[in-house]
């Protein structure tokens, strides 16, 4: 497959590049589109057909459900059995913007998107292109992260361009993602709501809108092999990079001299080793290969820079990463969902 890429200006968007992709959704082919959380991978939600070949772009488990998107609140009612007044409220204070919210699904879904479900998640995203292109499209558009199933999700183009060049009919370019990881996800079909993934919104930002929302307290933990995933990132390893990843958790001196023992000692083992560390911290690594994600005054810029930084260890061909942790409240309970789920959940406790 020919993959057509074209890069846009989000501030004076080419009404007939996002006509062109337009129409390649409505024939069923696939469109890869930047949003405000990371870029999508975007098939026309209501052809099964369509929605097959984000599975076989991705090599996505079939299990793993999508987010349909839209554009307009009025789309949603084609879409969903009833809108609970929690679901209301949730998106007259977030929508546009990065949170899905979870509802009963109608017919007119295929199984193919819902992955088999009852339910699905519905999210309006913020970003400029991706609303043009929706609006245009005529048509809900199902949209995964714009990678291989598996690897850190993409914030950019070039990453997208890596990863399915040749495997979508076209690849629209804008800005990087601003938020950096994917939507919160929240589970309307049930009362009170429950975050089933966090994200930009965080759990202290719903709360004002509905102070029994609570966490699913078995995201932060190794899914259940037999889980059948109700919103998507609940089930598989993701964002993974080529080497394994190893976080340090505790007292962040202790943490410094764990991470500095166990570069030596890799070192010795002749091992490339790779640092996530913070720019409070990177003065106290003298060897291996280290990063600054961030500073820990600014949550949002370690979430925005997250896959980003995991992704450029696989070009630094490091033979192990170590991460810092990070407090998981606000912003941080995303940060350590989606490191937790690179490292495969290995985790070295100091406290």
């Amino acid at each position: 497959m020919k993959t057509k890429v074209m890069r846009l200006d989000e501030n004076n968007i080419d009404e007939h590049v996002i006509s062109e992709a337009g129409d390649i959704l409505r024939q069923g082919g696939l469109v890869v589109f930047p949003t405000e959380t990371v870029y999508g991978l975007g098939a026309n939600a209501l052809d099964k057909n369509a929605v097959k070949g984000i599975f076989e772009a991705k090599g996505r488990p079939q299990d793993n459900p999508l987010i349909v998107h839209i554009s307009k609140m009025k789309d949603i009612e084609k879409l969903v059995q009833k809108i609970p007044s929690v679901a209301e409220k949730l998106m007259d204070k977030f929508w546009p913007g990065p949170m899905t919210i979870i509802l009963k699904k109608k017919d007119i879904i295929p199984n193919e998107t819902s992955a088999g479900l009852d339910s699905i998640g519905i999210r309006m995203p913020s970003n400029k292109i991706a609303m043009k292109l929706i609006s245009m499209a005529g048509v809900p558009i199902a949209a995964p992260s714009a990678n291989l199933s598996g690897k850190p999700s993409p914030t950019d183009i070039e990453t997208c361009i890596e990863d399915l060049d040749g495997r979508v009919n076209m690849i629209l370019g804008g800005d990087n993602s601003e938020v950096g990881v994917e939507s919160t996800v929240i589970d309307c079909t049930i009362n009170p709501p429950c975050i089933l993934r966090p994200g930009g919104i965080t759990l202290e930002m719903v709360k004002e809108v509905d102070s029994n929302i609570y966490i699913d307290p078995a995201i932060m933990k190794k899914p259940d092999k037999d889980l059948k995933p109700k919103a998507p990132g609940m089930k598989y390893r993701h964002y993974a990079p080529k080497a394994p990843l190893k976080i340090i958790k505790g007292d962040l001196n202790k943490t410094i001299e764990k991470i500095n023992e166990m570069v030596q000692n890799y070192i010795d083992a002749e091992k490339k080793v790779g640092i996530i560390a913070t720019d409070e911290t990177i003065d106290n690594y003298k060897k291996g290969d280290v990063v600054s994600i961030g500073s820990r005054k600014d949550l949002n810029t370690i979430a925005h820079n997250l896959f980003y930084v995991l992704r450029s260890f696989d070009e630094k061909n490091v033979d192990l990463i170590l991460s810092e942790a990070f407090e998981e409240k606000d912003m941080g309970v995303a940060i350590m969902n989606r490191l937790k789920k690179s490292a495969g959940y290995d985790i070295i406790n100091l406290d």
